[in-house]
This record gives structure tokens, C-alpha cells and sequence, in this order.
């Protein structure tokens, strides 16, 4: 253990540039040992608790209110520039007001919580980072400040070990139907405990109610919700690092979001989702059946809405404009750099440039030219429930990443997206056999130990958060309870010859596709491998002869496992700063990834076909970090990456399956590559579940 907390953390110091002079210093400036983990965790926990009011603990008070950013600016590694300028907005009363709706997506409120994140990054010691964090808690809008702490803790070196608290027990109104809500506040005015169940919207009238589990599964959201904060469009590199195949892991992020979903709806006898298109119907309507906090209710969309120009966001017409010039640089192999220098795609390297256009992300070669088609699809989306704002209704939840998964046009605006991607995809040359081979290692045998074979659970997550505090009225457990898919423990089996008289490193590749349509039409492989889904990638040292190789489900580098609840952690922080103990919560880090109980999609009860391949792949050549194997890239790699460091596979996602595959004979020759027929099965009797709690 000690030797992969020291790998660790040789690689994150060499991954934070611009901190490394400061890391020292900084710790001596808080104290002669640093300030622990425990006491960050803590401080975090605190911040956190009850956002929309006054803090109730009274190291945060006083710093809220004798604290003064600008009394001494060698505390920031930027003598104060980031603070002197919030400051100045803060005392012109520029900012939006608390208690008040919070939208990443509106520039203006995006760029007041950048305000205050530029402030936090810049703090050279935790002392600074929780002074500043506590005094504009106080003063600036709840939703910005949430964000601004959230990828503040994520990206800043001083954040490290600090697990944040689930979103949908912080800011619970975003994940709950306001039902529930209602409920919450009535049992708290009457100081009775309360356990209310929640139901997915819609009914069984709508066949989208079907797969309602997975959009809004909370897990999930909070994956896409992570995600955006681990890769946020707005990043610019001067924060420390460069976000590494940041456009390349958009496309593959939600690629595989978009393929999960469609497994989720063959598993229910539904057709794979169809694009969304700017001069067609939006068939789908969506009632979300949840209210901001402070803001009214998030508005619905009828179904059959033709799409509207929104005043102030881009006319239907640019949204045109923007598509054809990103699939014309597709169809010529290149895209135009502002500086009208044209930079080649025809390259494994090109799916990351178009995904930053496509996102449009800050990295994006040209966003004057190539627009931002994703971002502002969110916005059109979400706002043709008022387009003309006729009503002043408040941003849709396609404005949201935490609700944007709830709405079922939010997959078919992926799949319009998607297939922009494949299109590019598409007219790469197909692998070739030596482009797959591994010399000298043969793949024998592939079997699952356990059975595939998925269930509905109960969970419970804590509403203390949505209802406010009263002086003289005490808290009472008040929580929420939701159905969510689970699956029984599964491993693999994997069976390799190494015929070279030496140790070689391998990468170890799984994938689950579907076999057949919603028809029961068999996909050819060019067909099924886009609807494939990752279920790990892994490292493996294979020994001269023949190699057994058991990987749990739960090692996955796809998934994470459930988060800690907030009073779970709050709890281990407080013990542990009592008692002067460690905390170590590193496997609950991050919350990017697929939460592990939905790493398998639903099946059928009678057991639906899939195909299982495994590839393996000479590591040697695919990796771009030592010791692979020692630290197993932090966990949730595949579709999250590494802060600050390298992506650590070389290869393209979704390899060997990334690209058309026009003769399947070049997989069946390939020794190293094997496939195997397996079926996933599902329980229709529910099972209790858990509270949520480790």
C-alpha cells in the first residue's frame, strides 16, 4: 500500500506545474505538519451543510465575518488579482442575488463563479482556501458558490484526499421531484421522521417511463454531473494543467452514455435512440416534476414541439450553420485553425480536435468559425418550453448537467452528436491484423465466473438538506427512498498463452455488445460494435506459458463505487479530527464513472444475448505512464482520465472497435482477440436495498 500511495503521489506532484514551487510553503504557512486531511474533509463537510443559510458553526462565522481577503495577498499565488476583482463586483453589487436560480450555461452567472473559483485555485494554503471559501459563502449567489467549491476542490493541488459530498444530498431539490420535497418540509414542521419513496416521472403510458431508471438514475447523474467538472469547457491551462484528450474524452464519455442507453432500451423491447434533428419534431415531450429551490418549477415540454429560435441564445438556422461547417471539415479530412492554418484529422488525434470543437470548448482551434454546437444545443433545448421568455420561466433541465440525463431528448441530442463523430470515425482507414496483433500472445479461453444477472434495489439517500433550519426546530431523519438497478458480483475468467521466452505487459480490453435489434434482427459487426459497451481496460504482466487471469467486476476502471453519504462523511472527518487519526478515503475520491452497480445493462428475464470480447493488446506500446500496473491509473481512467497527468492508454477509446469494421475475418483471425457468447438475465423480484451508508 505504501509503495502505491508513494507511486501515487510521485505522479501528482510531477502533474502540477505551477504549483510545485509552493507545495512546501504552503504547508508550512498553515502549520509546521500541514493541515490534515481530516480537518480539510471536515472544513468541506461544514461548508457544504445547509448552503442556502447562515453557517452554524462558528469558525466559518467568524471568518465570514472578520476575515479580509485583501489584507495580506502573499497568501495567493497571484497577489490577490483574482480577489481584487471579485471584491470589486461584490462592492458594485454586480453579482446575481442569493436565493436565486444558478445556471452554468448563462455566461454571466458562469463567469461570477469562475469569479470566485479563480480566487480559490490561487490560495497558496488551506487556511486561505477556507477563509476565502467561508467569507463569500456568505455574500454570493448559493448556486455559484456550490460550483465554485465543487471544481475548486477537484482541481486545486490543496484539494487532494477530500471526498465532496453527493450533489443530491447538497443541493437535493435538482434530483427530487418536488413531491417529495413538500413531503420533507411537512415532516420537518411536524417533527416526524419521514422515509418517502420516489417514483421516476411520467407513466406507463409513456414507453420512455421504461427506461426512466437509467436518465434519472441519481448515480448517474452525478457520473455526467463529474464529468463536466472534471472537464470543464471553461478550462483554460493557465489553472495549472493541461486536461489531456479532453475533446476525445467528450466523444467517449457520452458515446458510451448513448450506448449504455440504448442497452437499457433493447433490455425493455425498445428501438436504439434516433437523432435529434434541428428541422424535425421534437416527438418526445418531458415533464420533470422537480422545482428549484428558489426559482419555481423547472418548465416542461409538451410533445411534438417543432424547434424555435430563442431570443438572445442562436436562431434554429445557425444551429444549421454550425453542423454543416463542422461536417464539411469531417468530409475534407481537416479542420481551419483561427489563424487559418488547416490541421490534418485524418489522424487517431483527430477525434480529440473535433471534439473540442463540436463541445465547444476553450481548446477548440476555431469556436468563431465552428460555433459551439453542444453547449448551445443544452440551451435550445432547454429552452422551447419559453423560447421568446414570454413567460419567465427559469432554464430547462437540459441547462443543468446534474438533470440534463432526466429528459429523453438529452440521448437523442447525444446520438445527433454521435453520429457526427462516427461519420469522422467511418472514413479512417479499418484495422488491419498487424494493427491488432500481439506477437507471440494467444487469447484461449474467455468465461464469466457467476451469472450476469441484474435486480431492482431500494436506496435511501438523506433530505436534510432541501428543508431549511429553524431556531427552535430540531432536524429529524427525513429521506428519500428510489428504486435503482443493481447487479449480482460477477468476475472474468480469461485464459492467456505468452509463447516469448519473457515477461511481457499486456492491456487487457472488454467489451459487452449487444447481438441483436429490438427486432431480434442479429447485428452484423459493423452494426453492433457501436452500440459495444466498455466494461474495463486493465494492465496485466503475462509470464513466459500460460496465464490465468480473475478480474472482479468491482475493479472495473470504468465504474466507482457508491458514494459515502454526507453524514457518513461527516462522521469519519469529525472522529478522526478528534481523535487525531487519518483519513483515508481515496477509493471514494472521485465520483466521475459509472456507478459499479450499473455496470451491467438490464437484460431480460429470460436472458438477453450479448457478445463479450476481449482484446489484449501489447502494453508495452499502449502505455504513456510507468507503473501501470501499481496503480491501476486511479481508478475510473476509462472514461475519466487522470487529473493532470496523461491519459495513460495511448490507443484510441473505444479500440479495437473504433473504427468500421467492413471484414470481421480480421478479428476472427487475430489470436489475441476473442469472443464469446453470454447472456445477461434479470430479476423481476425486487430486492431491499441499502441505506446509503458504507
Amino acid at each position: 500500500m505504501k509503495i502505491l500511495v508513494l507511486c501515487l503521489l510521485v505522479a501528482a506532484a510531477t502533474a502540477w506545474p505551477n504549483f510545485s514551487e509552493d507545495l512546501n510553503e504552503g504547508f508550512q504557512n498553515d502549520s509546521p505538519s500541514g493541515v490534515t486531511t481530516a480537518k480539510k474533509q471536515q472544513d468541506i463537510n461544514h461548508l457544504l451543510d445547509h448552503v442556502y443559510e447562515k453557517t452554524r458553526y462558528s469558525d466559518l462565522r467568524s471568518a465570514a465575518s472578520s476575515f479580509q481577503p485583501v489584507n495580506d495577498v502573499s497568501i495567493y499565488d497571484d497577489n490577490g488579482a483574482a480577489v481584487q476583482l471579485l471584491l470589486s463586483e461584490l462592492n458594485d453589487h454586480r453579482l446575481l442575488e442569493q436565493h436565486h436560480w444558478f445556471s452554468l450555461f448563462n455566461p454571466r452567472h458562469r463567469e461570477e463563479a469562475l469569479l470566485l473559483f479563480n480566487v480559490l485555485i490561487h490560495c497558496r494554503t488551506w487556511t486561505c482556501f477556507v477563509n476565502n471559501a467561508a467569507y463569500f459563502r456568505e455574500r454570493i449567489n448559493e448556486g455559484e458558490f456550490v460550483y465554485a467549491l465543487y471544481v475548486s476542490v477537484i482541481h486545486s493541488r490543496l484539494g487532494r484526499g477530500i471526498v465532496l459530498p453527493p450533489l443530491y444530498e447538497i443541493t437535493p431539490h435538482l434530483f427530487t421531484n418536488s413531491e417529495i420535497i413538500n413531503k420533507a418540509y411537512t415532516a420537518k414542521m411536524t417533527q416526524t421522521p419521514g422515509k418517502f419513496n420516489m417514483t421516476f416521472t411520467g407513466t406507463k403510458k409513456n414507453k420512455e417511463q421504461r427506461v426512466a431508471y437509467f436518465g434519472e438514475d441519481i448515480g448517474m447523474n452525478i457520473h455526467h454531473v463529474t464529468w463536466h467538472m472534471d472537464f470543464p469547457f471553461w478550462w483554460k491551462d493557465s489553472y495549472g494543467y493541461h486536461l489531456d484528450r479532453k475533446g476525445e474524452l467528450f466523444f467517449w464519455a457520452h458515446h458510451q452514455l448513448t450506448a449504455r442507453f440504448d442497452a437499457e432500451r433493447l433490455s425493455n423491447w425498445l428501438d436504439p435512440v434516433d437523432e435529434l434533428h434541428w428541422g424535425d419534431i421534437i416527438y418526445e415531450g418531458f415533464a420533470p416534476h422537480t422545482s428549484y429551490k428558489y426559482g419555481g418549477e423547472f418548465p416542461a415540454r409538451p410533445d411534438n414541439v417543432r424547434f424555435e429560435d430563442v431570443d438572445g441564445v442562436a436562431r434554429v438556422r445557425d444551429m444549421l450553420i454550425t453542423e454543416s461547417r463542422i461536417r464539411d471539415a469531417i468530409a475534407h479530412g481537416y479542420v481551419v485553425g483561427k489563424d487559418g492554418i488547416n490541421i490534418d484529422i485524418m489522424n487517431d488525434h483527430g477525434i480529440d480536435v473535433l471534439g473540442d470543437i463540436i463541445e465547444s470548448s476553450i481548446y477548440s482551434p476555431n469556436v468563431q468559425y465552428y460555433g459551439s454546437l453542444h453547449n448551445t444545443a443544452h440551451v435550445m433545448l432547454g429552452r422551447q418550453a419559453d423560447p421568446h421568455g414570454k413567460f419567465n420561466l427559469p432554464p430547462g433541465v437540459m441547462e443543468h448537467f446534474e438533470t440534463a440525463t432526466r429528459d429523453p431528448s438529452f440521448f437523442r441530442l447525444h446520438r445527433y452528436m454521435d453520429n457526427i463523430f462516427k461519420e469522422h470515425k467511418d472514413l479512417l482507414p479499418p484495422y488491419e491484423k498487424e494493427d491488432l496483433e500481439f506477437a507471440g500472445v494467444d487469447l484461449t479461453n474467455v468465461a464469466i465466473n457467476g451469472e450476469l444477472r441484474t435486480y431492482f434495489e431500494n436506496f435511501e439517500f438523506s433530505l436534510k438538506n432541501a428543508v431549511d433550519q429553524a431556531g427552535n426546530v430540531e432536524d429529524v431523519e427525513i429521506l428519500a427512498n428510489v428504486d435503482r438497478l443493481n447487479h449480482y458480483e460477477f468476475s472474468y475468467n480469461i485464459e492467456i498463452n505468452n509463447n516469448n521466452d519473457k515477461d511481457v505487459l499486456s492491456t487487457i480490453r472488454i467489451y459487452l455488445c449487444p447481438q441483436k435489434d429490438a427486432n431480434g434482427v442479429e447485428y452484423t459487426w459493423d452494426e453492433g460494435r457501436w452500440h459495444c459497451i466498455e466494461m474495463d481496460k486493465f494492465w496485466k504482466k503475462l509470464v513466459p506459458g500460460s496465464n490465468r487471469v480473475v478480474r472482479e467486476a468491482t475493479e472495473s476502471s470504468v465504474t466507482v463505487p457508491d458514494l459515502l453519504s454526507s453524514q457518513n462523511l461527516q462522521t469519519k472527518a469529525d472522529e478522526a479530527v478528534a481523535s487525531g487519526s487519518e483519513l483515508d478515503l481515496h477509493e471514494f475520491e472521485r465520483s466521475c464513472g459509472i456507478p459499479n452497480r450499473m455496470l451491467l445493462p438490464k437484460g431480460q428475464p429470460s436472458g438477453m444475448d450479448f457478445v463479450l470480447l476481449v482484446a489484449v493488446t501489447n502494453g508495452d506500446e499502449d502505455i504513456t505512464t510507468e507503473y501501470p500496473q501499481v496503480n491501476e491509473h486511479a481508478g475510473t481512467h476509462a472514461h475519466c482520465g487522470i487529473h493532470g497527468e496523461k491519459y495513460p492508454d495511448k490507443r484510441p477509446m473505444g479500440y479495437p472497435l473504433d473504427r468500421r469494421i467492413p471484414n470481421k475475418r480480421v478479428f476472427l483471425e487475430t489470436p489475441n482477440v476473442l469472443t464469446t457468447n453470454v447472456k445477461v438475465f434479470h430479476d423481476i423480484h425486487h430486492h431491499e436495498g441499502h441505506p446509503h451508508d458504507h
